[in-house]
């Protein structure tokens, strides 16, 4: 089993690295920033239309009467315990990007969770103070340098990128379903995973569905920004090298003249006239002696 499932991690990288050779060719000759972004767009929209019919004939279904039946507590508790997971996730990943406080900072959430919140039902960490991180494989990645590459939408997965497709399979395989060798427990969690994180975007899907001209450009451009942001931590980007300052903001040399019209032109203390120095050798009239 640990065999098989190495040979399909090996085999799904070889793929994701063809596709990103291919996508660096297939923009060489872009001519437009949307060619850059999106080369396989044609093909990005069929999937897109494949993983709507799913999600509106399956998943929404299924979600919206998971969250009927299932209280919000127990709900939430589900999302504790797949996001403690994360949490473990995330400090590797701190520490990989050289974020060494983020990293001991999730260490101690994922130990406060597991031991204090029953194996992470509950999030007795955020009562404390530590707060979620997330950081995963894709962001290290960015941080190490390597560009989002090409937008891509997989089946059932839906948006991605060339990086963040790189690291798709280390990413899903800290999910506690595959840390699992029983393969009907396994399936089990892997199918409330998917539910309960349907069920948690029902109220943002209806608004997209409402205020989207096109769906599926909005959600391109919406998980475009939204990676960049996570990568940069909240910047739009990477600190600019030797960027140009402002001319107004360039500070005069040391031994610069003042320009000429400065210089001609007389100041008001110059040309207004000298008032009268008092004479401080005259006698006062009052101190003179007097007249015999």
């Amino acid at each position: 089993m640990r065999h098989a499932a190495l040979a399909r991690a090996a085999a799904w990288m070889l793929v994701l690295l063809m596709g990103g050779v291919l996508q660096g060719c297939s923009t060489l000759g872009a001519k437009t920033a949307g060619d850059r972004v999106d080369p396989w767009e044609k093909w990005n929209r069929r999937v897109f239309v494949f993983n709507e019919r799913l999600d509106e004939n399956v998943l929404k279904p299924i979600a919206v009467g998971y969250s009927n039946v299932v209280p919000r507590p127990v709900r939430s508790g589900v999302d504790n315990f797949f996001g403690n997971a994360a949490d473990a996730w995330s400090a590797i990943n701190n520490f990989l990007q050289g974020k060494i406080s983020n990293g001991l900072h999730d260490v101690i959430r994922f130990g406060t969770n597991t031991v204090f919140g029953l194996g992470g039902f509950l999030d007795v960490a955020t009562e404390f103070g530590l707060d979620h991180q997330y950081e995963d494989f894709g962001q290290t990645l960015g941080t190490w340098g390597f560009g989002p590459g090409a937008y891509v939408v997989w089946p059932l997965f839906g948006p991605s990128s060339v990086r963040e497709s790189l690291a798709l399979p280390l990413d899903r395989s800290v999910s506690p379903a595959l840390a699992i060798n029983d393969g009907a427990v396994k399936w089990e969690l892997t199918t409330l995973q998917i539910v309960n994180t349907r069920a948690n975007l029902l109220g943002a899907s209806k608004v997209l569905d409402d205020i989207a001209l096109d769906k599926y450009t909005f959600i391109r451009d919406a998980y475009l920004q939204r990676r960049r942001s996570l990568v940069y931590d909240g910047e739009d980007g990477p600190p600019p090298k030797n960027e140009p300052k402002p001319k107004g903001d360039e500070a005069p040399p040391a031994d610069a003249k003042p320009p000429a019209q400065a210089a001609s032109a007389p100041s008001p203390a110059a040309s207004a006239p000298a008032a009268p120095a008092p004479a401080a050798s005259a006698p006062d009239e009052a101190s003179k002696p007097p007249a015999k």
